[in-house]
């Protein structure tokens, strides 16, 4: 026979309002009521009905968060942080792949609506967004995260790329004024967009030429960071300092060197490259080439638009107008 809640109420020697206050997170519940509550559910083995919730309340306590792609450590990161906010909150959370794809970003938020999330978190996969406009007619909440879209109005969280790209470009030119390469990806996302920015500007700030030929635009991938840098040292006079604009094309960059043999930090040799990246990751620190690196707030990243979005649902704040929050990076050196 299915335990109830009314069997736990008994248990607990409660209400079942007490009990369901206890489920539903109300913070004005005594500590001790709580805990006596809890233990009732563990030792009677309750399980809350979510379907039955969510059709009396109109909602399942379920957020959808959707990805370029799941093996990417920076977005996963992000996904840490909505759920370390999430969980605070009850809510669970739902995670979702969409290969870098629009359209399969719109099969994923399809189904997140047949799901009835009560909102989603997206990190775009590509400049466009008035498919996500669905979500808007079904009065589902949705929070950007790491960058923008056209023909879609949201609530984002971003951080300051041009910033952290000029600071990062700042850092090299001190040490020595030369030419400068930049391996970047799509210019139409507007992450990679305002990085480059951040680099044109350095250089037009201390007055240096930007080449042509040292700027080389990828599909932000390990293939690509490879290919490009392949392509800036075959060149007669390869630059002597490189801004790269993620860290997986760092990694391929890394890679071209180290397997043609080029000397390294890490040796004794003076390297013939050095090299100024976004994105701080585990492996960041052992790249033979890299002087700095950009750190960017993941977990908060993923805290904040998760808190952006309970505001939304909870509709008890009047919010008007869409909010963009900008976080600030930092720089690390090696």
């Amino acid at each position: 026979m299915a335990i109830r809640i009314k069997d736990v109420a008994e248990k607990a020697g409660v209400s079942t309002a007490t009990v369901s206050r206890v489920l539903n997170n109300d913070p004005k519940i005594a500590e001790k009521t709580k805990k006596k509550v809890l233990k009732a559910i563990h030792e009677t083995g309750y399980r809350m009905n979510n379907v039955a919730r969510s059709l009396k309340t109109s909602r399942t306590r379920t957020i959808g968060f959707l990805a370029p792609e799941l093996v990417n450590d920076f977005f996963m990161t992000i996904a840490q942080g909505v759920e370390d906010e999430l969980k605070d909150s009850g809510y669970s959370l739902i995670v979702c792949n969409s290969n870098e794809s629009s359209h399969e970003e719109e099969k994923r938020i399809e189904l997140l609506a047949e799901m009835c999330v009560d909102g989603v978190i997206i990190i775009p996969s590509s400049s466009r967004g008035e498919h996500y406009n669905r979500l808007k007619n079904m009065n589902i909440p949705a929070v950007l995260v790491d960058r923008l879209v056209d023909d879609f109005e949201s609530d984002a969280v971003l951080v300051d790329n041009l910033q952290g790209a000029y600071k990062a470009m700042e850092y090299l030119i001190n040490k020595d004024n030369s030419e400068f390469g930049f391996i970047g990806g799509d210019l139409s996302l507007s992450n990679f967009r305002e990085r480059y920015e951040g680099f044109c500007l350095a250089l037009e700030y201390n007055n240096i030429p930007k080449n042509p030929d040292y700027i080389k635009l990828g599909d932000c991938h390990i293939e690509s960071g490879y290919k490009m840098m392949e392509e800036l040292m075959n060149q007669p006079h390869p630059p002597a300092h490189i801004f790269i604009a993620n860290y997986f094309m760092h990694v391929g960059a890394t890679k071209y060197l180290t397997s043609h043999g080029y000397a390294s930090k890490a040796g004794n040799q003076t390297a013939p490259v050095h090299i100024a990246s976004f994105d701080d990751m585990t492996l960041s620190p052992i790249l033979g080439f890299s002087d700095l690196t950009v750190s960017q707030p993941m977990k908060v990243m993923g805290r904040e638009a998760a808190r952006l979005l309970l505001e939304r649902i909870s509709g008890e704040n009047e919010i008007e107008e869409n909010r963009i929050v900008r976080l600030e990076t930092n720089l690390v050196t090696h």
